[in-house]
């Protein structure tokens, strides 16, 4: 233990003449949760994608202007069977005045679409600010747990080293001194393999925001304030996340779409009315043709043969399983719901104060440690060291999982968890 103490005076030195490195706070990290990602990225896609449908739908009912032309010659009995020019220029223009419903249709299902991809993109951002939490908490956990088993490698080391001067004297036999190398090389191995989930926690938080390199700052502990704010019961917690739920809302939206289209596709057997008016200028002069004309074209689809029956087929059977997933998404964030707000209650009531306890007796037994070491009754205060730190370690993992768990649960609710409304017992 002597000799193991210059070696961490020297690091320990070397350490505070070091320049300090880069931090990176948790605040920092969820800063970057609309930052450009793929998963981001596709959702945007495919909000633009329903907005360009809903402008698409909004247009169909604008005028439809045309310019026709054509170079062509003919000939018949008042040519004396001669060809002679036909050519032509028409300025055509139409516009639909009544469509039986049609337009309405399609312009309801485009904006509930449109409304619905909105609604994603928001869920996007929250699951993608949870994953930014899980990450960083992840790589500190990663990081702690590397510095608790290298005391504990250390600790292993000094005790085997110590073990070869005494067996070298006679003073402890051959099958000891292995015992000790192989505790060593054992909590070597598993700092080693510590170390390599800690490169690659730090890997997965680079690719969770977005970086081609990995990690290489120093990740400072947050304080979480909000892990002791209040929990309200699970039905007002279940009413509040019907209400405004994102992914639920969502699919409520896409599912009055499917239904907008059912009713666009029945109105196709419907008849329309259209008004159109047409300029035109000719190279052969004709009695039947008009230089000018407006008027109104009344259309009534009377047999389209089976196009409409496939249609309806096809928006029924995506009616169909659309409820069918807002069916079962509802029952998944029920459970989710439930689950989560158990959760919480079990880290606040047992594990929390599980992980205090054992903080503090590690806390006084690192004290009795160093009160026996001083003394040189004992020599394991290295041990001791370790232990208290893997307590920490504990007793800090408790508080990322209630702060990650709370994250959850808002994410579940749609809104801020101090938003929910709590009807006071009479």
């Amino acid at each position: 233990m002597k000799r193991w103490l210059p070696i961490l005076a020297l690091a320990a030195s070397g350490a505070l003449a070091a320049e300090p490195a880069p931090t990176l706070t948790l605040e920092a990290v969820l800063a970057q949760t609309e930052a450009a990602h793929p998963d981001l990225d596709l959702a945007r896609a495919r909000q633009a994608a329903a907005r360009a449908e809903k402008q698409l739908a909004e247009s169909l009912s604008d005028f439809r202007v045309s310019l026709e032309g054509a170079l062509r010659t003919g000939r018949n009995q008042y040519y004396h069977d001669r060809f002679h020019p036909d050519h032509q220029a028409r300025l055509n223009a139409r516009k639909t005045l009544f469509d039986a419903g049609r337009e309405d249709s399609g312009l309801a299902a485009a904006r509930d679409e449109s409304a619905a991809r909105d609604l994603q993109w928001l869920d996007a951002r929250d699951q993608r600010r949870l994953t930014l939490m899980a990450r960083f908490f992840d790589a500190l956990l990663a990081d702690m747990q590397y510095a608790a088993d290298t005391e504990f490698m250390a600790t292993a080391y000094v005790s085997w080293d110590n073990a070869r001067d005494r067996q070298a004297l006679g003073q402890m036999a051959q099958w000891e001194l292995a015992e000790l190398e192989a505790r060593y090389l054992d909590s070597r191995a598993r700092r080693n393999d510590v170390l390599r989930k800690l490169r690659d926690k730090r890997m997965q938080l680079a690719a969770a925001l977005n970086r081609v390199q990995t990690v290489s700052e120093d990740l400072a502990d947050p304080r979480l304030a909000g892990n002791d704010r209040p929990l309200p019961e699970l039905a007002p917690l279940l009413d509040a996340m019907l209400a405004h739920n994102p992914r639920l809302l969502a699919q409520k939206q896409l599912l009055t779409a499917a239904q907008s289209r059912i009713e666009g596709v029945r109105a196709d057997n419907r008849p329309s009315v259209e008004f159109e008016a047409e300029a035109a200028a000719w190279s052969r002069e004709s009695s039947t043709r008009d230089d000018l004309r407006a008027g109104l074209n009344f259309v009534w689809p009377l047999w389209q043969g089976g196009r409409v029956d496939a249609r309806m087929a096809r928006e029924q059977a995506t009616f169909m399983e659309r409820q069918a997933q807002h069916d079962k998404l509802q029952q998944e964030l029920r459970l989710a719901l439930a689950d989560t707000w158990e959760e919480i209650q079990f880290l606040r009531e047992s594990e929390r104060r599980s992980g205090e306890a054992n903080a503090l007796y590690r806390d006084l037994a690192l004290e009795k440690a160093r009160a026996e070491y001083e003394l040189e009754l004992k020599t394991n205060l290295g041990n001791s060291m370790a232990e208290t730190q893997s307590a920490r370690l504990r007793k800090r993992a408790v508080e990322y999982r209630l702060a990650l768990a709370l994250a959850r649960l808002e994410a579940l609710l749609g809104t801020p968890l101090e938003t929910v409304k709590v009807e006071n017992p009479k």
